[in-house]
């Protein structure tokens, strides 16, 4: 993982500090902090000691003999410079290229890429300086992420757009800019999670489906580039940060939300586990239990793989198969049947890989009969390998 420099500022956001610094580390990075006195009013030098598991670096460092050349260390140091929170004031020194600070001179010295995570009073966002200072420094590549609208942290000033970002949305920003933008221009469209299939207002058929391994396509497309629309079912996982997600409950909804959509896709990869049967009647009233047996009348639900594998032109089609016995045989059968460009297959009642798990062992399989087994994986691991295939196929559709 990389190096991540986090330069805290003087706004009330700099609490934020320590936590976006332990989700830092959570996610592998090395981290290492420096705080600008301002910033210091706000957050202890203990909390982000202990966030960053060592002493955050501060001006009266950089002006004692012990500190050294403390800017330039810290610049060249770091594989990636996160601002957060940004100030109004270390943006205008910095677009002026001043270095009267530790954190204005390493932001001078670094070659790095440079995140600014702005938090200030909406009035200070939308001055024209502030405005100007932030052209000056997008214009040299650097980014910038928010502010967002929402409740402000001076009292009385009510919601606004000045509020910083969350700390879960800077690190996904900070792997996206990390990883390599190899499907920029691409356009995904993903399925997760379970259908519900309901009889009654209060009973409903599903499955175990979790939907991880398609939040992991949709969050692995976007650290890679790729624009992203995740039609979900009812999962309990956060939304992925800068995709667009779509909820549903039942199969027909899916259905309807992946034909409306497809048309503006270059790929759609299905993992959502879709009840292949619906109730016949659907009763408005709760049914009430009874001395015996009942029966349900079941109806098939619609294949939308295939459905959209009889289109033309079509996107790129990914499916997902899950099967407990001759899996190869039938992924393939499939793979052709619906005109896919390869099928993913799984065996979620194994014991490495139960449905809900964070790893996933799938074994790809191709309309020629090419099978490429992957090794049991992290999901996010094989949502890349998933989309390295896909990649192959668009480059070559190109």
């Amino acid at each position: 993982m990389a190096k991540v420099l986090v330069l805290a500022g003087g706004s009330v956001a700099a609490i934020k500090a320590p936590s976006l610094l332990r989700r830092l580390r959570e996610a592998g990075h090395q981290v290492r902090v420096a705080a600008s006195p301002a910033a210091l009013e706000f957050v202890s030098e203990l909390s982000l000691a202990t966030a960053a598991g060592q002493a955050p670096a501060t001006d009266r460092q950089w002006f004692t003999p012990v500190g050294g050349a403390l800017h330039l260390e810290l610049a060249h140091w770091a594989d990636l410079i996160v601002i957060a929170p940004a100030s109004a004031e270390l943006m205008a020194q910095a677009a002026l290229g001043l270095a009267g600070s530790l954190i204005s001179a390493t932001l001078l010295s670094t070659r790095a890429p440079v995140l600014w995570v702005p938090a200030m009073n909406p009035a200070m966002w939308q001055h024209p300086a502030t405005q100007g200072h932030r052209q000056v420094l997008a214009g040299w590549g650097q980014t910038f992420l928010g502010p967002e609208f929402g409740s402000l942290g001076t009292v009385g000033e009510g919601e606004g757009q000045g509020r910083m970002a969350e700390p879960n949305e800077i690190v996904a920003q900070v792997k996206a800019l990390l990883t390599p933008q190899d499907l920029a221009g691409l356009r995904l469209l993903v399925s997760a999670g379970p259908t519900r299939e309901y009889l009654d207002p209060v009973r409903f058929i599903s499955n175990p489906s979790s939907g991880r391994m398609g939040y992991a396509v949709a969050q692995a497309g976007r650290d890679r580039g790729a624009a992203v629309t995740l039609v979900s079912g009812p999962v309990n996982l956060e939304p992925p940060y800068g995709v667009e997600v779509i909820g549903i409950e039942s199969a027909l909804e899916l259905r309807q939300a992946m034909l409306d959509r497809a048309t503006e896709s270059d790929a759609l990869v299905m993992t959502a586990a879709v009840a292949d049967y619906r109730p016949e009647t659907y009763v408005r009233q709760k049914v009430p239990k009874g001395p015996e047996a009942l029966s349900l009348k079941l109806i098939r639900n619609p294949d939308i793989l295939a459905e959209l594998g009889r289109r033309n032109p079509r996107p790129i089609l990914v499916g997902f198969a899950m099967e407990t016995e001759a899996g190869r045989e039938r992924a393939l059968a499939k793979v052709r049947e619906k005109h896919l460009d390869f099928i993913c297959l799984n065996f979620p009642t194994q014991e490495a890989t139960p449905f809900g798990g964070d790893y996933n062992q799938i074994t790809l399989v191709f309309p020629d009969g090419k099978i490429e087994e992957l090794s049991r994986m992290s999901k996010l691991a094989a949502a890349d390998v998933i989309l390295d295939n896909i990649q192959k196929i668009w480059i070559n559709k190109q």
